[in-house]
C-alpha cells in the first residue's frame, strides 16, 4: 500500500510595512543629520574657533530635538482627538439616523460587487451590535484606525532621540580637530556616508528603490550644507 503525503501549502506572503516607530525614526534622523550639519557647515565658513561651532551645534540639537519631539507629540495627540471626535459622531449617528448608516454599510459592500439582498443581510446583522457597527464605519467609511494611546508619548521620544543621534554625527568631527575647516572636511565625510546609509536603509524598509533613495537623501543633505556654507561665507565678507 502506497501512502500519499499531502504537502501543506507553506507559502507566506510578506509585505514590507513602515510602522509608526520606523516613521518617527526617519523623521528625527533625517532632520538630525541635515540641519545640524548645515549649521556647522555654515559656521565653519564664518568663524575661526571649533568651540563656537560646537556650542552652536549643541544648542541647535537641544532646541531641535525638543521642537521635533513636541511636534511628534502634538501630532499624536491631534490624531487621538480627531479619532475620538469622529467616534462620538458615529455613535450619535447610529442612534439618531440608523437607516442612513445602514445605507452607508450597504454602499461599502456594493463597491465589492455584493448584491442587494446580501447587502441587506450584512447591514441588519451588523446593526445588532452597536460597538461593532461603529467600529466598521470608522474603518471602512472613514478609513480610520484606533490610534495607540501611547502614540503621542512614544512618537515624541523616538523623534527627539533620533534627532539627537543624527545631529551628533556631523558635530563629532569638531571635537577632534583644530580648525573649523578641518572639522568641516571630516564632518562632511561622516555625514555623507551616514546620509547615504540612512537613505539606503530607509528606502529599503519603506519599500522604495534603496539606491535611488540613498542618493536622494544624500543630495538633500549636501545641498543644504553647501547653501549654508556659501551664505555664511558671503555674509562674513560683507560684514
Amino acid at each position: 500500500m502506497t501512502s500519499t503525503i499531502v504537502a501543506k501549502d507553506t507559502h507566506k506572503e510578506e509585505h514590507l510595512r513602515s510602522s509608526d516607530f520606523i516613521t518617527d525614526i526617519v523623521i528625527g534622523m533625517s532632520d538630525g543629520l541635515t540641519v545640524p550639519f548645515a549649521l556647522a557647515a555654515g559656521l565653519s565658513g564664518a568663524v575661526q574657533s571649533n568651540s563656537v561651532v560646537i556650542t552652536a551645534g549643541i544648542a541647535e540639537i537641544v532646541a531641535g530635538s525638543i521642537a521635533m519631539g513636541l511636534g511628534g507629540y502634538l501630532a499624536g495627540k491631534t490624531e487621538q482627538e480627531h479619532y475620538q471626535s469622529e467616534l462620538t459622531r458615529e455613535y450619535d449617528e447610529v442612534v439618531k439616523v440608523p437607516e442612513k448608516e445602514k445605507e452607508e454599510v450597504k454602499l461599502v459592500f456594493a463597491q465589492y460587487g455584493l448584491d442587494g439582498p446580501t447587502q441587506n443581510i450584512i447591514a441588519n446583522e451588523l446593526a445588532k451590535d452597536k460597538d461593532k457597527w461603529v467600529d466598521f464605519m470608522m474603518k471602512y467609511e472613514l478609513g480610520m484606525e484606533k490610534p495607540d494611546v501611547n502614540r503621542a508619548r512614544n512618537s515624541a521620544a523616538t523623534i527627539g532621540i533620533s534627532y539627537i543621534i543624527g545631529g551628533l554625527i556631523p558635530l563629532t568631527a569638531y571635537f577632534f580637530t583644530h580648525t573649523p575647516y578641518e572639522g568641516l572636511l571630516i564632518s562632511a565625510l561622516l555625514t555623507v556616508i551616514c546620509l547615504f546609509l540612512f537613505g539606503y536603509f530607509k528606502s529599503k524598509v519603506t519599500g522604495q528603490p534603496p539606491l535611488k533613495g540613498a542618493i536622494k537623501v544624500t543630495l538633500i543633505g549636501i545641498t543644504a550644507a553647501a547653501a549654508a556654507f556659501l551664505v555664511a561665507k558671503a555674509f562674513n565678507k560683507l560684514f
